[in-house]
């Protein structure tokens, strides 16, 4: 028998956007438990897309993570001693999980030659995502394109 659900963490906004994704967005970007570094970077970031966009910067980091979002996703299924891709719709929560690592994840895989801060590489990602490239769209594809070649498995979904 499986143990209980872990319960679900609620994360407060953060100090500057009021706002549950920056919080998160933060918390994810944070290494090391330095939260004042990965703020103050974070911040940085946002002011940079302000100024880029001349939009509001909280509406440019949701429509960017709602770029980035994934609708399908492959999980593994065990049938009778086989393991098949199985393409199932991803639940919201995971969908903004997920968005919002790949957005982190790949800011962190930017050059430093031609990025001097953090919070510099992570405005350029925002960017590309909200204008529906870069390498989080990529990935998304990626992800989106796997669930598609499986759809011959898709009767094992449950």
């Amino acid at each position: 028998m499986r143990a209980k659900l872990a319960g679900i963490k609620r994360v407060e906004g953060d100090v500057k956007y009021n706002s549950l994704e920056v919080a998160k967005l933060i918390n994810r970007a944070m290494m090391d438990g330095k939260k004042v570094v990965a703020e103050k970077q974070i911040y940085k970031a946002m002011d940079i897309l302000g100024e880029k966009t001349g939009l509001k910067p909280l509406d440019v980091l949701m429509t960017a993570l709602n770029n980035i979002k994934p609708k399908t996703e492959v999980r593994s299924r065990r049938i009778g001693g086989a393991a098949y891709q199985v393409p199932m719709p991803v639940p919201p929560r995971r969908q903004f999980s997920l968005s919002i690592r790949w957005l982190v994840e790949f800011s962190n895989k930017r050059s430093n030659s031609e990025y001097h801060t953090y919070g510099e590489k992570l405005a350029a990602e925002i960017m590309d995502a909200y204008n529906g490239q870069g390498a989080t769209i990529k990935k998304r594809d990626d992800v989106h394109r796997q669930a598609d070649a499986n759809k011959a498995f898709s009767h094992f979904r449950w």
